[in-house]
Parts: structure tokens; sequence; C-alpha cells
């Protein structure tokens, strides 16, 4: 009888003994990459942006999350070898923030979930198929709104009624759809419309040169990495030569420009955080649609209109969600 009683249960004994081994194992804790095109210090607010959209999912980094970020420090040439190490290191997703980053990680991996926060013509630049089935790997919120450039330009004709030339610095991997809008709108408020195209950083001296050459009365900067990690290049130029200036991002402002209007990037990196919760629970970045901005932002600094000799006229700050004074 005890025989018995032995045989029938030593398989639930064993059974439970594996049931018990496998609750006692710890959970795979997901790896979230993140490659930046500048320094942390230029993206700290997008970041912190990311970073809490993930707590409010329930996310603890550290805890149940562990994300590694890599800087190319404005350097486009370091980017394939970053992106390989966030492969390397087996990330379960990465997050990215510009149309080259995004290329660097699509030629190091076809299989790891991409995850774009800010890229301005995703269609455009062949990183996916459509909004609306991405297909791949890569999927994200985009930037593309080509009547931005038009509105920059209204709000800086507002902000300087005098304002007939202008000079418009704008990277390679501007959409250019958004570079054609924006000449359009120039030319529908009358103004001389130079544009000056930035391949790398080599390109900003003879920019001014040109712009200093055609006279120009203010500056009209589109997105990306470019644009981005010559930021103080572009403020100080600006500056020196007392030049009312409109940027494509707050941190410009916030680093003593005059005005920006933009995408709300802090919504668009909360919002980025969803992205990636979906992936790590289950979804595929080919079925997951690409958002577009739905809200923008106008920052002014009163600090820099000072400097600079410029009044802002009131109906202009009325409209501004933030005012640096």
């Amino acid at each position: 009888m005890k025989a018995k009683i032995l045989v029938y249960a030593l398989p639930a004994l064993i059974v439970a003994t594996i049931h018990a081994a496998e609750a006692q194992q710890p959970k795979k804790v997901p790896l979230i990459g993140f490659l930046v095109v500048p320094s942390r210090a230029f993206f700290a607010n997008r970041i912190e942006s990311f970073e809490q959209g993930l707590h409010s999912l329930g996310y603890v980094e550290g805890k149940n999350i562990v994300i590694e970020y890599r800087y190319a420090e404005g350097k486009l040439d370091r980017l394939p070898d970053l992106a390989k190490e966030l492969v390397s290191i087996k990330s379960d997703v990465i997050v990215t923030t510009s149309d080259r980053s995004v290329l660097a990680l699509k030629n190091a991996t076809s299989t790891i979930p991409i995850v774009f926060a800010a890229v301005d013509d995703p269609v455009g630049s062949r990183l996916v198929d459509s909004l609306a089935s991405p297909g791949g790997n890569v999927t994200g919120l985009s930037i593309f709104a080509p009547e931005l450039g038009g509105k920059r330009l209204e709000l800086l004709k507002e902000a300087v009624p005098s304002l007939t030339r202008v000079a418009f610095l704008f990277g390679s991997e501007q959409a250019s759809v958004t570079v054609k809008e924006t000449q359009a709108a120039a030319k529908a408020l009358g103004l001389h419309f130079q544009s000056l195209e930035l391949r790398d950083s080599k390109d900003f001296d003879s920019a001014f040169e040109a712009a200093t050459k055609e006279h120009t009365q203010a500056l009209l900067t589109g997105p990306g990495p470019v644009i981005n990690t010559n930021h103080a290049r572009i403020i100080e130029f600006a500056a020196k030569n007392r030049l009312p200036a409109m940027y494509a991002g707050p941190e410009f402002v916030n680093a003593g420009g005059l005005m920006s209007y933009a995408p709300d990037y802090t919504d668009q990196y909360r919002r980025t955080a969803v992205y990636v919760d979906k992936i790590l629970k289950g979804a595929k970045p080919a079925h997951l649609p690409i958002e577009q901005p739905t809200k923008f932002e106008l920052v002014i600094n009163l600090k820099t209109a000072k400097q600079i000799g410029l009044t802002i006229p009131p109906n202009v700050l009325a409209r501004a969600d933030k005012v640096i004074k």
C-alpha cells in the first residue's frame, strides 16, 4: 500500500517542485535602449518627460525596467557604432530621436523594435511604409506638419512688423515639402526668402556669410540633428548681429534664442513611453500607427528681445505659452 501511495504521489511532488522553482526564478527585467543625437544637457527636458511617462505607466527604473542611454554628442558619424552597442546588449526596444539615428538603428537590426519620438517625415524619409501601417520594426511619433514653417514665419513677421528679408537654416533631413511650404508662406507674406541647407557642422560659417551678404533681417530654423547640435553657434550669430530668430524647439529659447514655435515635445516624449509600454506587452511596431503632433507651443524670451532692441507686440505676447523674463 505504501509503495502504491509513493508511486502516485511522486509525480505530483515533482510537478510541484518544478512549479515552485519556476516561481522563484526572477522575471527578466526589460531593457530599453535610448539613442540620443545631441547631448543629454540639450535634451534633458525631453528625456525627463519620457521617464515620467514610463513612471506613470508603472515602470520604475532599476526595479521593473532598465534604461541604457547612448549619446552621440552631436557627432553623427558615431551613430552607427552606438546603434550596434544598443543592439549588442540585447535591448528589448530602442527609443531614438531623429531620421539619422533611426536609419543607423535600422541598419543595425531588423528585429528589435525601434520607437522614434520626433521624426520630421518618416514616410518621405522611407523609414516606414505608411503612417497607418508602418511595417517592419519601426514606429513612433512624427513632428511632420508642413504648415509649421509658414506658421513660424507668420509669428516672426508679427513680432517684427518691419521684416522684409529672412534666412531659413535647415538640415538636409528636413522634409522637402516643408521647405516648399515655408518658401510659399514667405512669398505670401511678401518676404525675401533665402534658404540655406546645412549638411553638417562645416556648412555653418558659409551659411552665416551668405546670410550676412544678403542683408538678412531675421533667421528661421528647421528641426533636426545638425541644427540642434549647433544651436549655440546659431544663437551666438543671431545675438552678435542683433537678428530676431524663430527656432523649431524651446531648447533654443531656453539657451538665449528669441522665439520658438514647435510641437509640444514634453507631450511627444511622454507619448513615446506609451509606445514602449505597448511593445513590451506584445504589440508589434508594424501595426502601431504613427502619431502626428496635435499640441504646439510658442515660447518667447523677453531678455533676448531687450538685448537686440526689439519690442514684442502685446498681441504676440498674449499668444505665448511660455515667456522668459
